[in-house]
């Protein structure tokens, strides 16, 4: 059986059809949306990179993807409140072409992070998880402040365990504990700070997907090509895709690395060799 977005598209329907749900697919984008008749809320989701995984991975890219969009449309018939759950706000690191706002036009609250990347917050859920936008701030009477205080407090309570491959002399690290905020764990300071203390050769970070973070210890050229090929099949392959680039790491910045072909790095549009 070959695969296309088409095949995606009619599978995806048939399996999360539902009394009170709707389908729209917009053809140019590839996207199919779901959403809940009664709330007019619902989810997108982007078939080529689903397609890409199924060719991987066959009906585990399926289910995957059905279980996290009943999981998400069940959460958005339910109120939530951020009352008694505080230890459950974490922050979650999205691109920058990431929408900032809900569908409904609500604000979310987001800050800087780097030129590829953005810092969104979100209540966990559970199985799944809401981003905080302004409506929700205003409701629950909760002050953006405390709400990034909290978030970054708790994504360092968060563990950091990480396995180990050695390629043609270099290490490269990978923290996939699968709880949504893999990537997340790159706003933990003190635990890049403590990592590159035993990197012997240049630290270099990636996020390419929400649930993976990559710490590479790159000793020679032949490194950086295996990091930009490790990272753009994550990327590629991710559910929920953040950036197919590295970061290097130093003095507890993040600047963005651009590899270019076999053995080439080139400039980070700062006038920085990296």
């Amino acid at each position: 059986m070959k695969m296309n977005e088409r095949k995606m598209k009619e599978e995806l329907k048939k399996r999360l059809k539902k009394e009170g749900r709707i389908f729209t697919y917009d053809r140019n984008k590839e996207v199919l949306r779901i959403e809940n008749t009664a709330s007019g809320k619902g989810i997108d989701i982007s078939l080529p990179g689903i397609v890409a995984k199924w060719h991987d991975q066959k009906d585990k890219a399926i289910d995957e993807v059905v279980y996290y969009a009943e999981e998400a449309l069940g959460v958005m018939n339910r109120e939530q409140s951020v009352a008694g759950s505080e230890k459950n706000i974490f922050p979650v690191i999205r691109s920058t072409s990431f929408p900032v706002e809900s569908e409904d036009g609500n604000k979310f609250l987001t800050d800087e992070h780097t030129a590829e990347t953005r810092i969104y917050y979100a209540l966990d859920l559970g199985k799944t998880y809401r981003l905080i936008d302004e409506q929700f701030i205003q409701k629950e009477g909760l002050d953006p402040g405390e709400i990034r205080e909290m978030a970054r407090f708790n994504v360092r309570s968060l563990p950091t365990s990480m396995k180990k491959d050695e390629v043609a002399g270099n290490d490269f690290y990978f923290l996939n504990t699968n709880d949504g905020y893999d990537a997340s764990r790159i706003l933990n300071e003190k635990f890049l700070e403590e990592t590159s203390k035993n990197i012997k050769g240049d630290m270099a970070v990636a996020v390419p997907h929400q649930d993976v973070l990559i710490i590479a210890d790159l000793r020679n050229e032949v490194g950086y090509d295996v990091l930009a090929q490790m990272t753009m099949s994550f990327f590629t392959n991710g559910l929920v895709p953040i950036t197919a680039l590295s970061f290097m790491y130093e003095n507890g910045k993040l600047e963005p690395i651009f590899i270019m072909g076999k053995n080439k790095r080139m400039d980070d549009g700062k006038g920085k060799k990296t």
